[in-house]
């Protein structure tokens, strides 16, 4: 009797008759035999058919596969050094579940507007199935970084009274007779953790109403955003580098064929290892215009700012210590330079840009309060996150990362549409 088994670990069942339930990727015949190239999610095999060793039926089955028909399929295990995975199967027998007709994602070239509304079928396609297992291992890297190193999970709410940064790009709904919006980040609400649990982090969606259509930015997307009390900027950024070291060298060790079904550089990958090179914001300035950029002190950087710094490097690099004036309200200023902030921006090589915002927190109550006139904050609004400052106030730091852009990063991918399972962009909600 056959055992029932995944694709991945036919490697365990090698000489043995095995079921698998599959989709077919692919198929072609060779005279008096057939290979169905198949696909189960966890892998890929091929099951070679040969006429003389099953009966008619099972011929004739095989034969009217069509592509992502789905069935069930019997056959032996061999070892096969020819084949990516090494193996491959002799089938005995075929049980079709579902013959599909008129397949829309055929094997020729698609246009992207045509992939993405046909989303919910393109993620069967090798590529974007690598590229969600690197999604899924990069998110299992972050929660280990994060566990071993002395960090609670905690949840903050996505229904919010106030934006994090006093921005107007959130999306409004009603809290019953109140205003409400989507949140834009968890930070403030994980200050409130920090102070209750000492080092934390949160891991969930978030959402920006950009009108922005770069390559760079999503409507919704998930952020990993860690505080953490009794730190200074100094320790911050050391947890960042350390942090991003031990993601992307858990995804070159765990997800190897990924990187390559992606076409990606693993060499590039391998180097990413901590520390960071570290350059301030008056350094940045000042060899961006020795680059031909005209850019003024105490604008902020875009795109190809950024691009052209990480170019100098092949890690990821840390602009820190920004001008007051074009950060949030809640970063606290250089105790030897009030006109600058004790923050970093940690920019991406190979042009992917910024992946991690963080800074240290202002902990002084009467800056605090100063902060929220400058920016016309109501204090009423904010008091709650105020009283932190009031009741305990200690020097503590945070950070976020994008997921998205991490995923793109890692996987050297042309647009951050492809990092998500249904991405949400300016004109598609859809699928």
């Amino acid at each position: 009797m056959a055992t029932k088994c995944v694709i991945r670990d036919v490697s365990k069942h090698v000489g043995e008759t095995v079921m698998i339930g599959s989709w077919i990727n692919n198929k072609r015949s060779s005279g008096k035999i057939q290979f169905l190239q198949l696909r189960d999610g966890t892998g890929y095999i091929q099951g070679v058919v040969v006429k003389s060793e099953v009966t008619d039926k099972v011929w004739e089955d095989a034969k009217s596969l069509t592509q992502e028909s789905s069935l069930y399929v019997t056959g032996i295990v061999r070892e096969e050094p020819r084949s990516p995975s090494g193996y491959e199967m002799t089938v005995t027998d075929v049980e079709i579940i579902h013959l599909t007709e008129n397949y829309p994602i055929t094997p020729k070239e698609h246009g992207v507007d045509f992939l993405m509304d046909h989303r919910h079928l393109w993620l069967r396609s090798s590529k974007q199935r690598a590229i969600l297992v690197i999604r899924a291992e990069i998110i299992r890297a972050v929660q280990e970084f994060f566990d071993q190193n002395g960090f609670t999970l905690v949840d903050p709410p996505i229904l919010t009274p106030t934006s994090a940064e006093g921005t107007t790009n959130l999306f409004h709904t009603k809290y019953f007779e109140e205003d409400a919006y989507l949140t834009q980040s968890g930070q403030l609400y994980m200050e409130a953790a920090a102070m209750a649990l000492g080092k934390v982090y949160s891991f969930g969606p978030t959402f920006r109403a950009e009108k922005s259509k770069t390559r760079r930015h999503l409507i919704e997307f998930w952020m990993i955003e860690p505080e953490m009390a009794f730190t200074d900027h100094e320790e911050s950024l050391r947890v960042q580098e350390q942090f991003i070291s031990h993601v992307v060298q858990s995804v070159v060790t765990n997800c190897r064929t990924e990187l390559e079904a992606v076409g990606r550089d693993v060499s590039k990958l391998e180097n990413i290892k901590a520390p960071f090179p570290r350059i301030t914001y008056d350094d940045a300035i000042e060899f961006l215009h020795g680059k031909g950029f005209d850019i003024p002190w105490g604008e902020d950087f875009g795109a190809p700012h950024e691009t052209a710094i990480a170019e100098n490097y092949d890690k990821p690099v840390f602009i820190t210590h920004y001008p007051v004036g074009i950060k949030a309200f809640y970063m606290k200023p250089d105790p030897n330079r009030p006109d600058v902030v004790l923050c970093a921006d940690m920019i991406a090589p190979e042009g992917y840009g910024e992946i991690i915002g963080g800074s240290q927190r202002i902990d002084d109550p009467e800056l605090l309060e100063e902060r929220f006139k400058e920016h016309e904050l109501s204090t009423d609004a904010y008091q709650w996150y105020l009283d932190l400052r009031k009741y305990g106030t200690v020097p503590h730091s945070g950070f976020g990362l994008g997921l998205e852009r991490t995923v793109a990063w890692i996987c050297g991918l042309d647009h951050v549409r492809e990092t998500i399972p249904f991405p949400r962009t300016l004109y598609r909600l859809y699928p």
